[in-house]
């Protein structure tokens, strides 16, 4: 029988026990809390071991071109994802013979991938071959961690217009931490019109939630898909661009450096937009793309490089149609002006040659045989009028008139990287000479388009289209409607008038019709089809001169007002006027019937002389 003091004992233990098993109890509920709630870790890796996170890309927009053609589409690629902390027990050898890679470039994306995150997938491998998709889905249980990430990329229907629709490349950190949409191994454009439209072409991610099971084998979709999400497709884009005569602009600047700008002259829709030399848009897409853009960067040529938006030359002689007008608006030339010639414009020891032609000219013969004489005497009596205070107050003046022409500014389109060209201000002579020691015979070289000037040919092709429609201009634009093709974007409808009269403009296309009938364009003159043109031969200090020609047509009702530059091809009339020519041809008759004309421009080579 227990005495007393025995039971008080037993009793004793049984609580102290009691309170063990508590106490260890107690801790281990408080264990199972912090790894349940307060540490997502082993919850998150327990859930990466069944679930599989696949983001559900949406297929970027599409492109068409003004005809409904299809010029950009998509393709399926697939990248290989891996989720480090389950890419274990992996048979490197066999793994690395079906990608393709050493061990050390193994290693090297395994450690990468642990760095980023050791729960995330990452890209391990970009844009895998079709048929390295297929042996990789077949052995993909022997390889817990990696899986398929379906993607698309862009793929082009023809080898044209790179510089416009632009390229899209992998989204770097200061993007990412900038914008929360974009996550790493996301794409975005970089350039051209994918740049422009990023967000109405990149359409809205989603995302799909798979169960794996023990030999990472998809086994169906989690909680029969209640918790994805269907991604929206990019919006596609109606392009302003005729893909046909982009295609047959390509074909004539091969082997040439420069540009070709077509614009409808009613709408400002830019319908080609050729720099040479070009490139192939399909260089840059894909797993090549690093290799081929830095093989593109580094050709002295310089393909990368959109002249059409981005080259700035002086504007030579197509710049007489710019200050004509001005002298028209300002009242010191009008159509009864009449000026002799004598071979070149000679004032205060400064001597402006001229080509030999009839005189004494008028407006209309000025424009016709390209007279230095009559522009630089109408420049200088543009600027020194009386009416000015000063050299600083009349050059000040035709600034503003350049200005309403689009020239020295960017139109503010739909176009990227493009520049604004130069228009100085009397504050850079003044800086130079002092505000008394110049006058308008120091900055005469303005009146020939030479000297402090730079123009771009989008600006160029502008001005043909000013002159066409008398007297106004609706900025350049690419995209004409986004989502569906009847729905024309408002926001490039705005006309833009020039300072000068409509009446001008009427007597500067006739002059500029007289160029291509009787002047100095009459070798590019097209059989049915009125012309108005104005040649310009830019001097360029480094080597040949360059070859500039401006038109329009018909000069009625235009359809189309288009400038060229060959770099390093002489005169406006020997090579830019008559690729002008086929452009307009081409794009009104739809085919070209001067088959001797056209191919003596396409055997046409200046890529051997350099700047």
């Amino acid at each position: 029988m227990l005495t007393p003091s025995r039971t008080t004992y037993y009793a004793n233990r049984k609580k102290i026990i009691i309170g063990i098993i508590l106490f260890f109890g107690f801790v281990f509920i408080l264990r199972l809390f912090q790894l349940q709630v307060l540490d997502k870790t082993y919850k998150l890796s327990a859930s990466n071991n069944v679930l599989r996170y696949l983001t559900d890309y949406p297929a970027r927009g599409l492109m068409y071109d003004r005809n409904g053609e299809l010029l950009v589409y998509n393709e399926a690629h697939y990248d290989l994802m891996v989720i480090p902390i389950q890419a274990r027990d992996i048979d490197t050898t066999d793994f690395c013979d079906l990608l393709g890679i050493d061990k050390e470039t193994y290693e090297t994306r395994i450690r990468q991938a642990r760095e980023y995150s050791m729960h995330r997938a990452s890209i391990f491998e970009r844009q895998i071959s079709k048929d390295t998709y297929a042996a990789f889905q077949e052995k993909m249980f022997r390889f817990p961690g990696f899986f398929v990430q379906p993607r698309t990329l862009r793929k082009y229907e023809k080898p044209i217009a790179g510089h416009t629709y632009g390229y899209i490349g992998e989204v770097g950190p200061e993007i990412i931490n900038n914008n929360p949409y974009y996550r790493s191994g996301d794409y975005i454009g970089i350039s051209g019109l994918e740049r422009s439209y990023e967000e109405e072409l990149r359409g809205q991610k989603g995302l799909r939630i798979r169960l794996v099971d023990a030999l990472n084998r998809d086994i169906g979709p989690y909680m029969e898909g209640r918790f994805d999400t269907l991604s929206i497709p990019g919006k596609d884009l109606f392009l302003t661009l005729d893909g046909e005569l982009q295609a047959y602009g390509e074909q004539l600047m091969a082997n040439k450096r420069g540009s070709i700008v077509a614009i409808e002259p009613s709408t400002g829709e830019i319908l080609a937009m050729v720099s040479s030399p070009a490139y192939d848009p399909n260089l840059l897409v894909g797993r090549v793309r690093n290799s081929n853009y830095r093989q593109l960067q580094s050709d002295p040529e310089k393909p990368l490089f959109n002249r059409a938006l981005m080259a700035q030359y002086p504007p030579g002689s197509v710049f007489k149609i710019v200050n004509t007008l001005i002298a028209m608006q300002e009242g010191v030339v009008n159509q009864h002006t009449r000026i002799p010639c004598p071979g070149a414009y000679s004032s205060g020891g400064i001597t402006v040659r001229c080509r030999s032609h009839p005189g004494p000219v008028n407006i209309h013969t000025s424009i016709q045989y390209s007279c230095n004489t009559f522009s630089c005497v109408a420049f200088r009596n543009t600027i020194d009028k009386s009416s000015f205070s000063n050299i600083q107050s009349g050059l000040t003046n035709w600034r503003q008139h350049v200005f309403s022409f689009g020239f020295g500014q960017v139109f503010g389109s739909d176009l990227p990287f493009e520049l604004s060209g130069l228009v100085v201000s009397p504050d850079y002579y003044d800086r130079i000479y002092g505000t008394r020691g110049w006058r308008s015979l120091t900055v005469i070289s303005l009146a020939i388009g030479q000297g402090e000037i730079g123009t771009t040919p989008i600006q160029l092709a502008n001005l043909a289209a000013a002159v066409a429609n008398r007297g106004f201009y609706i900025p350049p634009h690419m995209v004409r409607a986004i989502e569906r093709p009847d729905s024309i974007l408002e926001s490039f409808r705005e006309e833009k008038h020039t300072s000068i009269d409509k009446g001008h403009f009427d007597v500067m296309a006739q002059a500029m019709g007289l160029v291509v009938k009787e002047g100095t364009g009459r070798f590019s003159m097209i059989e049915g089809i009125d012309m108005g043109g104005k040649t310009g031969t830019v001097q360029n200090p480094h080597g040949e001169n360059h070859s500039v020609f401006v038109a329009f047509a018909p000069l009625a009702n235009p359809k189309i007002a288009i400038s060229v530059v060959v770099e390093n091809a002489g005169y406006g009339s020997t090579w830019a006027a008559p690729i002008a020519s086929l452009m307009i041809e081409k794009y009104i008759n739809r085919k070209v019937e001067r088959s001797w004309f056209e191919q003596r421009v396409l055997d046409a080579s200046f890529l051997t002389v350099m700047e």
